[in-house]
């Protein structure tokens, strides 16, 4: 516990709960729960505390063994936790629409299908004060939320977070004239520190979503040898996507404000006259 806690205050916050503990986590689930308990004694928590305490036993003839077994352990949760940054900017990659050549293709499709089922704002708060009027409440905030969710526009990229991005970007740039992507790293060396704090958080908000959707994914794939395993995925899965459009708004507007304030006190600070 002593040492738990002595590296809690070596290591950031951000490495130590969102990869290492993630990643410990992940490593006991697929060496116990797949590698030894498997879909037949998927719930079989006597061999489960069996298999780690002869995995733990350090005297005698097994102290070998046992040595070389954490040491595998502590090798494949630092492998985990130092593989999910680059895999989460990979799944950034395609949730922001910025997909490789390879896969362009399947974006247009994607694309395609997200315009065929895109309906209006305004037909949608219709259809939601008609089911109202028809006692229909669930309906109606059923379709209150679809439509707070639904762009003004008719889709044109492959995901919702792109599709929010690139309209957030389109507003910066007609409303400051300024290129959100060529002036990111400038803007971020002239904001105030609250500022620079904001757009900070916003962002790692973000890639914290997109880290829980790479962890979803891997507790899914042990899911394969253990079953419980691909439930635990499944419900991280769901609430990293929410927590994942709650980043990209909140992200969305955190820039257009940055980029409004900013360039407000340009205007502010430029002589009016000869």
């Amino acid at each position: 516990m002593g040492l738990l806690l002595e590296l809690q205050k070596r290591i950031p916050d951000r490495w130590f709960l969102r990869r290492l503990l993630p990643a410990v986590l992940f490593v006991a689930v697929a060496v116990v729960g797949g590698g030894q308990l498997g879909q037949r004694h998927w719930a079989d928590l006597g061999l489960a505390r069996d298999r780690i305490a002869g995995a733990l036993r350090l005297s005698g003839a097994a102290a070998g063994e046992g040595v070389a077994t954490l040491v595998l352990v502590a090798v494949a949760v630092a492998g985990a936790a130092f593989a999910v940054p680059f895999a989460a900017a990979a799944v950034s990659a395609l949730v922001s629409g910025a997909w490789p050549w390879w896969l362009v293709p399947l974006g247009r499709r994607l694309t395609l299908w997200r315009a065929r089922r895109w309906v209006p704002p305004r037909e949608i708060g219709e259809e939601a004060v008609r089911a109202r009027a028809e006692g229909r409440e669930w309906r109606a905030a059923r379709l209150d939320a679809h439509r707070a969710r639904t762009a003004s526009v008719r889709p044109g990229c492959p995901t919702w977070s792109g599709e929010r991005l690139r309209a957030a970007e389109g507003r910066v740039g007609r409303a400051t004239g300024a290129d959100v992507s060529e002036a990111w790293t400038r803007l971020l060396l002239e904001v105030p520190d609250a500022s620079r704090v904001a757009l900070s958080e916003a962002r790692d908000a973000y890639a914290g979503a997109c880290e829980a959707l790479v962890w979803s994914a891997a507790f899914t794939l042990v899911g394969i040898w253990w079953w419980p395993a691909a439930l635990v995925g499944l419900l991280l899965w769901t609430a990293s996507w929410h927590s994942l459009r709650r980043a990209v708004e909140e992200l969305c507007r955190t820039t257009e404000a940055v980029f409004a304030l900013r360039y407000a006190d340009t205007d502010t600070d430029r002589p009016s006259g000869p």
